[in-house]
């Protein structure tokens, strides 16, 4: 029995990272030549319905600006511990940016949604100006925005 608990231990130990293991999303992002500010994009994943169920990424210099990524912040509440280590500057009109993020297993094709919102000062915000499917059929998919964004692509 004492050599029980030990290798219960260390089997537990070896086989518990594979449950939560996750995989590497890279999401790229295309803006419009718009001819305004830096746009705030918020990332962030929903499940089938909408609800808000993680934070992925924000670009944004600013946080005063982050209640106008209405569907981010409304998840979020704006919590610099939800985004701690998970930003990046703002992006600019007719650029381009790619991050990659770490996206647990279980919510890839499982009905999970990657939505941005995008925000522009002195300009109409866009609330889930992207909204796509977190699956194998989507990943390398170019998909166009309805504002800001010219072109929206994640792979993994």
């Amino acid at each position: 029995m004492k050599f029980l608990t030990p290798a219960l231990v260390a089997t537990t130990a070896l086989v518990a990272p594979s449950f939560a293991s996750a995989a590497q999303v890279t999401l790229t992002t295309h803006m419009r030549n718009y001819g305004g500010e830096d746009a705030y994009l918020g990332y962030y994943l929903t499940d089938a319905s909408g609800q808000y169920v993680r934070h992925l990424w924000i670009a944004s210099g600013k946080s005063r600006w982050w209640d106008h990524l209405s569907g981010w912040y409304a998840g979020t509440g704006g919590s610099s511990s939800e985004i701690s280590g998970l930003s990046g500057a703002s992006l600019g009109s007719g650029r381009t940016r790619e991050i990659t993020v770490d996206v647990e297993d279980a919510l890839i094709n499982a009905g999970y949604q990657i939505r941005v919102d995008v925000a522009v000062e002195h300009m109409p915000n866009s609330p889930a100006e992207i909204i796509v499917p977190l699956d194998d059929a989507n990943k390398g998919q170019s998909v166009p925005g309805r504002g800001y964004i010219a072109t929206f692509t994640f792979d993994m």
